[in-house]
């Protein structure tokens, strides 16, 4: 059963990205499933950090896109919005190139906080880093 209240075409999507850290790191939202958001990052000079391996605040800057974006899409339009109040991550491989695609799914989904696991894996579908998102939900301003 489906978790969103909401659910723009990817084009949307992309197009609330615009001037954003998402738009500058290259992070591009490509599908969202029944319960899922994937969206991908490339591994480039955005992105490494200098010994040439995917810096850990990239892919902690995808995890919590994603992580938001999807606990965005679970709240009723234009009544509240969900902000990110703690995001960890363990790194688990080094990646040099291509690209990392990351996978939110949610842990909880409450009234005051939602919790999101998002796992990122290379080109290979090897798993380079899972984090863990918690957002609190708050009035809208």
């Amino acid at each position: 059963m489906p978790i969103w209240k909401r659910r723009p075409a990817l084009e949307e999507l992309r197009r609330w990205q615009r001037g954003t850290l998402d738009e500058a790191l290259g992070i591009e939202i490509i599908e969202i499933g029944e319960d899922y958001v994937r969206g991908r990052m490339p591994v480039d000079e955005r992105t490494r950090q200098p010994f040439g391996l995917l810096h850990g605040g990239a892919s902690v800057a995808l995890a919590e896109s994603l992580g938001s974006l999807a606990a965005n899409l679970c709240l009723e339009p234009g009544s509240s919005i969900a902000v990110g109040l703690d995001v960890n991550a363990n790194h688990t491989r080094p990646v040099t190139r291509g690209h990392v695609t990351g996978t939110a799914r949610p842990i909880h989904l409450g009234r005051a906080t939602q919790v999101w696991e998002i796992r990122i894996e290379d080109d290979h579908g090897r798993l380079c880093c899972v984090a863990r998102l918690t957002v609190a939900i708050t009035a809208k301003q």
